[in-house]
């Protein structure tokens, strides 16, 4: 695991110790850390990290950035996967390797914030199970699991998180050019499973109070 990240610009790194919560972290302390400020939370075990985004636009709309750090998170695996190796989307958040739930996405917005002005701040966070020390057979658990036991022996987080800093970073060029369409379009070629035919806001909104990959008793991804 690298012990620096090489983050292009306006990203800077923020590092938490094991036992911290980037996402957590990045929704309490938003607006003193600022927009690129990416919170890290450095585990062998997980690739858990957070970025911290200032959106100019109504909280409303402003949470379709979700689909752009989605986007960004499903590239950077498929940048280092094994050759072939299917990488699928469970609309909005969950992300699955060969069929198997390694984690997801989740999206951060100020309590109360009003839907219709723009948000102080947003904060998209993701979680990936990279190893397990103790679980039970994978064939007694054929739908959730660790990246390592599905091929990526070599993975290096800090390498993972770089990639999705650019990937994102070209995501959100690509909104400013071609508009939100292309990058909607771009989400649909992620092999999502049950992706509305057009995005409702209300639905995604309902879809990001709570996670679906994630064990709220356990911190974690599903097992």
């Amino acid at each position: 695991m690298s012990d620096g990240l090489n983050l292009p610009p306006p990203f800077r790194l923020v590092s938490l110790r094991e036992s911290g919560d980037a996402f957590s972290y990045a929704c309490a302390n938003a607006p003193a850390l600022g927009a690129g400020t990416l919170v890290w939370t450095r585990r062998f075990d997980l690739a858990e990290f957070a970025v911290v985004l200032e959106p100019n636009e109504s909280l409303r709309t402003a949470r379709r950035a979700f689909l752009l750090g989605m986007n960004a998170l499903i590239e950077a695996l498929a940048a280092v996967s094994p050759p072939q190796m299917p990488i699928s989307l469970d609309w909005p958040d969950a992300i699955r390797v060969d069929g198997v739930l390694v984690g997801g996405g989740r999206l951060g917005w100020p309590d109360g914030a009003p839907e219709e002005q723009e948000p102080e701040w947003l904060v998209f966070a993701a979680m990936l199970r990279t190893a397990l020390l103790q679980a039970a057979d994978p064939g007694l658990r054929p739908l959730s699991g660790a990246l390592e036991e599905l091929g990526f022996t070599e993975l290096d987080i800090g390498s993972l998180l770089e990639s999705f800093a650019r990937h994102l970073l070209a995501d959100f060029h690509a909104l400013a050019e071609d508009g939100f369409e292309a990058i909607q379009q771009q989400h649909r070629m992620h092999r999502t499973n049950g992706q509305p035919d057009s995005l409702d806001l209300a639905q995604l909104q309902n879809k990001l109070i709570t996670p679906s990959w994630l064990d709220r008793a356990t911190g974690l991804p599903w097992l």
